[in-house]
């Protein structure tokens, strides 16, 4: 039915996928009659969000077939997967990977990061004089090598990086599946890693090539130098004119550049959020600047958020609770998710009539309050499973 509904044919290996990360329990189906023609499925993360780790319920695998279009069947699903994780008191964190941009905004979703889609003509790009790669080596290992230091590279990035999620074994399978059908016309991945002389590895890169063209699938360095030596090392690769990546928005990659015009970026949604229960989402992370401040919510889909939140923060100590007491800030749970990750600033969702401030100053101390160090960024774990 997934497939049908996006044009696609399942293969074996994405099956097999599919089957070793879903979770039935928490996976729904719409039937017409003994057919299913619509489904939706939820499995558990853990996001890293500004001063914290929390659960997130990963939603994935939604389709509803063209012949049972607008029947509210997408609605259905959508509150009754939200109001089953506010029942049983799951995941207050919902995000997904948007097929279209037009579709989860009524359901209370919102972008909460971007990322920057990286055309490099590397004819024209070379390392700065003070770029800085380090001693350290990098080696081409085959998979079965490369994969227990990929997985320990990778889970200490992301414990800092805002908008990653963990990543264990049977997602790891998913990520370096490379069947030859879902190459596109590419070679195999090839992994390159790179360690320190001292023997720890801390960067690495996955990627493949398309005629001239090198595409990076995944580039991870927990050391700005294996940053820079990985980048090196795609700069100097032979019989390439052109690389490809997908980035954060705020990419050290341009400032690493004698000349940062030699990449040109395009942004575009990347991790859309969805606060099931704002209370215990707003304490699941943490402020770089205290506050104090009423927030009145409206949530049309998920009306147990709906109310006033006395949201609390200093240090390590987050506190939301009900009152009655004056809103400062009246806006809606899409708003709320659209900041969650330290991106999209209040003040710009203000400019945009989507927040209303009603206390002087309020606007300014909370949007500087939920505001993150870098830029949130979200590493999708292959063609399955989707977030």
């Amino acid at each position: 039915m997934v497939t049908t509904t996006y044009g696609q044919d399942w293969r074996e290996g994405a099956l097999r996928s599919a089957r070793s990360v879903i979770e039935p329990a928490r996976t729904l189906a719409a039937y017409d009659g003994r057919d299913i023609v619509g489904g939706a499925s939820v499995y558990g993360r853990v996001l890293t969000v500004p001063g914290a780790r929390t659960p997130v319920a990963g939603v994935t695998l939604v389709a509803v077939l063209p012949t049972h279009r607008r029947r509210g069947i997408l609605t259905a699903m959508m509150r009754r997967q939200l109001t089953e994780l506010h029942e049983s008191g799951g995941e207050a964190i919902a995000a997904l990977n948007a097929a279209e941009a037009t579709i989860y905004g009524r359901f209370g979703y919102a972008a909460a990061s971007h990322l920057a889609r990286i055309r490099g003509d590397k004819r024209d790009m070379a390392l700065r004089a003070d770029a800085d790669p380090g001693p350290g080596t990098l080696r081409l290992l085959d998979a079965d090598r490369a994969r227990p230091l990929l997985e320990k590279i990778h889970d200490t990035a992301r414990l800092r990086t805002v908008g990653w999620v963990d990543r264990a074994e049977k997602y790891w399978d998913a990520r370096l599946h490379d069947p030859e059908h879902a190459r596109h016309g590419a070679t195999a991945l090839r992994f390159a890693v790179h360690s320190e002389p001292g023997g720890e590895a801390t960067g690495y890169a996955l990627y493949r090539s398309e005629g001239r063209t090198v595409q990076i699938v995944e580039l991870v360095a927990t050391t700005r130098q294996s940053y820079a030596s990985l980048w090196r090392y795609f700069i100097d690769l032979d019989a390439h004119d052109h690389l490809t990546y997908e980035g954060a928005v705020d990419e050290p990659l341009p400032h690493l550049l004698r000349d940062p015009r030699a990449v040109r970026t395009t942004v575009v949604d990347n991790l859309w959020v969805r606060l099931v229960d704002v209370g215990r989402a707003l304490t699941a992370r943490r402020y770089p600047a205290g506050l104090d401040v009423v927030l009145e919510v409206e949530d049309t889909f998920c009306p147990w958020n709906t109310g006033r939140h006395h949201l609390r923060a200093e240090g390590k100590t987050v506190t939301c609770e009900r009152t009655r007491a004056r809103a400062d800030l009246r806006l809606s749970a899409a708003e709320l998710g659209a900041a969650y990750l330290g991106g999209p600033t209040l003040t710009a969702l203000a400019a945009a009539g989507r927040v209303q401030e009603l206390r002087p100053g309020a606007l300014a101390a909370a949007s500087r309050a939920f505001r993150g160090e870098r830029e949130p960024f979200h590493v999708s774990g292959g063609a399955f499973p989707a977030f």
